[in-house]
């Protein structure tokens, strides 16, 4: 038998897979009816780039997905509507779902595009260090949420209290919180890019990278409800799929990327939306979109140190049967070549 260097090996192997339709075995076949589905980010944010992208892209398309977008503003509002099927995707942040998915919602994680901690904490100018928010408040949006979590790690980071510190809520959505800022009912908010570059810009200023805190998260995340995956995981390996192409869609078409953002956030300050770019499409970045199960685990049990009653276990709020399947079929190998990681 004749042999090859891996890589050339590599390469024979993937040309003789697309050759047979292997490489990617998630397309639409020729005349198939297209499969009618409804997803929903939870948020308008810079954290889901790669569904904005994939829409404005037709990327669902090719797949054999009609997909219609929606917004539904929370993860609990969102984990409802999945639930009772009106939408059958959710892509919203893991570690805001999780507590819910422990208590018992009939949901799984399918895919984690995005982990990691993107967020800063954003501060008045006469506010040097996390110190200097002694007598002050943070600004969050609602109990359990992302920002909440932060905002009390900050805390207990730099040994404070939340006699000396008080934690405000301040809105459901990022510029409810960041008017509040403006507006000095709070003096501190967590923000994600790009809300950093426009606070510079508006007189405020980055006093800690709440990345540094180390605290494992799950960040955008694809979820479906207990229907889809008893019935259609065909729909389901096919939706993880383009998911896959959008995360490699987004790196290699930035400025398509950008002006998909740009829509969706209203935004045309360029430091504004490469910021977000460099973050959403670079840094948290997970190619294979495997759910973290180590990350789960420690969810729940945050979840249950403030009080969720957990019925269900870490092992059962997540599927990465459809992830792995991206890697076994050589998709991912023949999308991405030698960068795959």
């Amino acid at each position: 038998m004749k042999r090859y260097p891996m890589i050339g090996l590599i390469l024979v192997q993937l040309v003789m897979m697309a050759a047979r339709g292997e490489a990617n075995p998630y397309l639409a076949k020729p005349g198939e009816k297209p499969v009618a589905v409804r997803v929903s980010t939870c948020a308008v944010s810079g954290g889901f780039t790669h569904m904005y992208a994939a829409i404005d892209a037709r990327l669902f398309d090719k797949y054999g997905l009609r997909t219609e977008h929606i917004y539904i503003q929370g993860s609990g509002p969102g984990l409802t509507a999945l639930t009772t099927n009106e939408i059958q995707f959710l892509y919203c942040a893991g570690d805001a779902t999780i507590p819910g998915l422990a208590a018992g919602v009939d949901v799984k994680l399918v895919g984690s595009p995005l982990v990691g901690m993107p967020y800063m904490l954003l501060a008045r100018k006469d506010i040097k260090r996390v110190e200097d928010l002694k007598g002050k408040s943070i600004g969050y949006s609602r109990p359990g949420q992302v920002d909440h979590r932060l905002a009390r790690a900050i805390l207990k980071k730099f040994n404070l209290s939340e006699s000396e510190v008080t934690l405000h809520p301040s809105g459901g959505s990022q510029p409810e919180r960041y008017r509040s800022l403006q507006q000095d009912i709070v003096q501190a908010i967590p923000v994600p890019p790009p809300l950093d570059v426009r606070g510079k810009k508006d007189g405020f200023q980055v006093i800690y990278n709440l990345n540094d805190l180390g605290l494992p998260f799950i960040y955008s995340s694809l979820h479906t409800n207990a229907v889809m995956l008893a019935n259609q995981r065909e729909t389901v390996q096919r939706f993880v799929a383009a998911m896959a192409e959008a995360i490699h869609f987004v790196e290699k078409n930035p400025e398509r990327a950008k002006a998909s953002l740009s829509k969706v956030l209203r935004l045309t300050d360029q430091d504004s939306l490469q910021s977000a770019y460099d973050a959403y499409a670079k840094l948290l970045v997970n190619r294979r979109l495997l759910v973290p199960p180590n990350m789960v685990t420690e969810a729940v049990g945050v979840a249950q140190e403030r009080g969720t009653v957990v019925k269900r276990k870490p092992a059962e709020l997540f599927d990465n049967g459809f992830a792995e399947h991206l890697d076994k079929s050589g998709f991912l190998r023949e999308l991405w070549g030698a960068e795959l990681r």
